[in-house]
């Protein structure tokens, strides 16, 4: 699919972003994989990793999603876009609201108008499960981009632009994750617990870039893809990275829920199941004429994708695998 295809990711340098480009480069053979994201340092230190001499079809684009010119100026050619760049610290984002808007709803709207403008094939979309009945800024302005991007599809022609996003939980050792501070809080014996009772999805680096790619193949346009993946308990997450250590109960910070939803129940109606990943439906009339997923099953009525009565869980002796992975 990829093969001799003008690819470019947003947020490239991000954890998300290096792994999908180390896949990308493992698989197949692209014309050109553009790395857009804002920090030199990060694409120094990336192109030092991956050096010119062995990948010639890398470049790498200085920019930001806010700015609509540069994004006209990188589109230009471009097959396809990985749209991987956001804010997402849920407490600086409290802390700065008018930043995360301009970046995760202004960005997204900006990356649908030129994706159009310039011709782009497809675009996929990474969301979060903290845009499922979301209770903090970050998740509010991910189900705002969310939206936006199934709706793209009503602003392009019949054969142009096409637009889906992916939403999976939170990622084994990604910056920002839980799992970081644990390991960080280990060497002082002690690890903080906002409520004994959270559970979260989790999925690896992996997992999450084959998941996008598999989605990035079959899409249609319009699509919400989820993946089935497990939960864990947060404290025997805990038991996972130090089965020695005490524990503090701090408390839930704001903007921070007991359990994450991916698919909440009001979505239920839309939402059909795939056998490993679900989608949850646009309510488009053109959707009827596109969907070619033959073998799928509505969920039911009352079904609702949460990680406290998810029923995959993992084991502490699976996490504890995954750790090592890492």
């Amino acid at each position: 699919m990829l093969n001799d295809k003008v690819i470019l990711i947003t947020g490239g340098t991000g954890s998300f972003g290096k792994k999908c480009t180390e896949i990308v480069l493992k698989r197949y053979k692209p014309k050109k994989l553009i790395i857009f994201s804002r920090d030199e340092l990060k694409q120094w230190e990336m192109r030092q990793q991956l050096p010119d001499s062995k990948y010639e079809c890398m470049r790498y684009f200085i920019g930001d999603v806010r700015d609509k010119e540069r994004l006209h100026r990188a589109f230009q050619g471009v097959d396809y876009v990985i749209h991987a760049a956001a804010l997402k610290q849920v407490p600086t984002l409290e802390y700065n609201p008018f930043e995360a808007v301009k970046t995760n709803i202004i960005g997204a709207q900006n990356i649908i108008n030129v994706a159009i403008d310039q011709g782009v094939k497809k675009v996929i979309a990474l969301s979060t499960d903290k845009a499922a009945n979301p209770i903090n800024l970050y998740g509010a302005t991910k189900l705002c981009a969310d939206k936006l991007f199934i709706a793209g599809n009503s602003y392009t022609k019949r054969d142009g632009t096409i637009f889906s996003v992916v939403r999976y939980g939170n990622v084994v050792g990604s910056r920002g994750s839980v799992i970081p501070l644990f390991l960080k809080q280990k060497e002082k014996g002690v690890l903080t617990i906002t409520d004994p009772r959270m559970t979260r999805f989790w999925i690896t680096l992996e997992q999450g870039v084959n998941f996008v790619l598999r989605c990035f193949e079959m899409m249609v346009g319009g699509e919400l893809f989820v993946p089935k993946i497990p939960s864990m308990n947060i404290m025997d997450l805990a038991k996972a990275i130090c089965p020695r250590c005490k524990t503090e109960i701090i408390g839930i910070r704001p903007g921070e829920k007991l359990h994450e939803i991916m698919i909440p129940r009001e979505d239920a109606r839309r939402t059909i199941d795939m056998g490993d990943f679900y989608i949850i439906q646009p309510d488009f009339l053109y959707w009827r004429r596109r969907c070619n997923y033959n073998g799928s099953k509505p969920v039911p009525e009352d079904f609702e994708y949460n990680s406290g009565s998810n029923p995959r869980f993992l084991s502490i002796d699976e996490m504890r695998e995954l750790l090592r992975k890492l």
